[in-house]
């Protein structure tokens, strides 16, 4: 057995622009040294596709370490610092199977694709304003459609949009680790707090007389089961957060790729199925969202002991171009084929498994879809940005024009 501290590991330069911009060759270098671990600031990588499944559904022996995280951020007794370390993920064993058995029933698949209609209609809306440009960022126009997604499932005023577009831009960024953000982070998660809380107190007064809509669910789930109305609160907040960057990030990526491939763009249009197939490739080349976990106990994985508490970095954003999993991992092929070991894992493993994958993929779909149609031949008209790899990583700026 090989103790965690003798391994000659490669150091992953996680916070810097160029690992950003293209952390490819670096992971290469760091399965050079160790085929599945490599350090970084703060702790310990996983870098190899079959050790994150292996270790991320370890659920016993492993937890989200939020703590740590506020801890680093310098954030004890901010209001940024107490939503991270009480969100839904951050909660105790028990306390998070209540709040998930509650919950998860209601966002199923079905429930997904009845807001089909309704996503066409927003995107709908949002290309007759954007298509009067013919060059425009593309990553700001993704920006608005999971926003107004949210907005319309909870019955929130449209004029809310653009605050709350603000706010979640800011908290995009709350675990790149920066402390120099802590100001922003706790003015947002401020504006959060404020506009759920009123959103929840107008619903109660007033309640929806149609057909219910997710802030009805929530809020009759989980008046059944007793909740806090802390607790129902962050739950919401967590909601409008966890559902944001996700859907903006891999469509603006999703279009990044198609530019360089139209033919998939192009039958994109025409064939929603297809959508289907290009949003799990998509998932698969990238993934917004990186883990974080710090073990409870000792853990023995191929020969290698990590000890209790070590701090890791589940590096699920690259999970997907592991080459030891797939066959030519850099190239976007939605019709790969797809063998059900080597699946993405954009949405996480085990009891923290993203509540919304429903929701998001649809939301994928049908967007790509409707955007095929509108904005033909898109080119890119300058180079894109990066976000910051820790955390919800993404392209920073995508300037297009199109047909």
């Amino acid at each position: 057995m090989q103790a965690l501290r003798d391994l000659d590991l490669y150091d992953l330069p996680m916070e810097s622009p160029p690992f950003a911009a293209d952390p490819y060759p670096f992971l290469a270098q760091a399965r050079q040294r160790h085929s599945w671990l490599a350090r970084c600031n703060n702790g310990y990588c996983i870098i190899d596709y079959q050790a994150m499944k292996d270790l991320m559904s370890m659920d016993n022996e492993m937890s989200p370490p939020f703590d740590t995280i506020v801890a680093l951020m310098g954030a004890e007794g901010t209001p940024w610092g107490r939503f991270t370390g009480e969100q839904m993920i951050a909660l105790p064993d028990k306390e998070h199977r209540l709040l998930r058995g509650t919950f998860v029933a209601k966002f199923t698949p079905r429930m997904a694709d009845s807001m089909r209609g309704m996503m066409r209609e927003i995107m709908s809306k949002l290309l007759d304003q954007w298509t009067r440009r013919t060059t425009i960022d593309f990553e700001e126009f993704a920006a608005a459609y999971p926003v107004s997604v949210m907005a319309r499932m909870i019955g929130a005023p449209l004029e809310a949009i653009p605050g709350l577009r603000h706010s979640l831009e800011v908290l995009g960024l709350g675990m790149s680790l920066n402390k120099e953000l802590l100001s922003q982070l706790n003015d947002a998660i401020l504006h959060i707090e404020s506009f759920c809380e009123r959103l929840m107190e107008d619903r109660r007064a007033a309640p929806n007389r149609g057909e219910p809509d997710l802030l009805d669910i929530l809020i009759e789930a989980g008046d059944g089961e007793g909740l806090s109305r802390r607790r129902l609160l962050d739950l919401l907040m967590f909601l409008f957060i966890a559902g944001y960057d996700t859907s903006k990030n891999v469509l603006t990526y999703m279009m990044f790729l198609m530019i360089g491939q139209p033919q998939i763009y192009e039958r994109c249009a025409v064939d929603l199925d297809y959508c289907r197939k290009c949003v799990e490739e998509a998932l698969r080349i990238f993934s917004p969202g990186l883990a974080f976990r710090r073990s409870r106990v000792d853990i023995s994985y191929r020969d290698v002991l990590l000890p209790k508490d070590t701090m890791l970095f589940v590096l699920l954003s690259v999970a997907g171009r592991d080459p030891a999993a797939f066959d030519n991992p850099d190239a976007f092929d939605p019709d790969r084929p797809i063998d059900p070991q080597r699946r993405h894992i954009a949405f996480g493993l085990g009891k923290h498994t993203c509540l919304g994958q429903h929701i998001a993929r649809v939301q994928l779909q049908e967007g790509i879809h409707l955007v095929a149609q509108r904005m033909r031949r898109p080119r890119m008209t300058g180079e894109p940005g990066h976000r910051p790899f820790y955390g919800v990583w993404g392209l920073k700026g995508l300037p297009i024009e199109f047909d």
